[in-house]
């Protein structure tokens, strides 16, 4: 619904003029997700998670991740601008004004990603699930 690819513009003396900008897709997404106040956002990528060390030998893919430690890494240099960067910066903005969870994955996982079983989970913060029997 907010891809990146439209007419960037700005009004100018009261009209609206076409500038040389880019629209940011996943940035767009969070401005809208705001403005319906969605409870979740999902970005969708060429993989099924996101990874620390990616395309290392010590890649790490990641399941949940709190907001807080998705900026650490990203200003860590593990999300770079080129690459899984403005999805992480969306989602941690999205979390960051009150959503309740920003999912990363591919197309192929989407449904398993909804229903917790598939992609990267970004919340505010990440609980460690004790054991029923506890």
């Amino acid at each position: 619904a907010a891809g990146g690819g439209g007419v960037p513009v700005i009004r100018r003396d009261g009209k609206l003029r076409g500038v040389e900008a880019v629209i940011d897709k996943d940035r767009a997404a969070v401005v809208l997700a705001k403005q319906l106040r969605a409870r979740r956002l999902i970005a969708l990528t060429s993989v099924d998670r996101v990874s620390l060390d990616f395309g290392k030998a010590t890649q790490r893919p990641l399941d949940e991740i709190s907001a807080a430690d998705a900026a650490r890494h990203l200003r860590e240099g593990q999300f770079p601008s080129g690459s899984m960067g403005p999805k992480i910066e969306a989602a941690i903005d999205f979390v960051g004004h009150g959503g309740e969870e920003a999912i990363i994955t591919s197309p192929e996982n989407l449904l398993a990603a909804v229903e917790g079983k598939a992609g990267t989970h970004i919340r505010a913060r990440v609980v460690d699930h004790e054991p029923e029997w506890v």
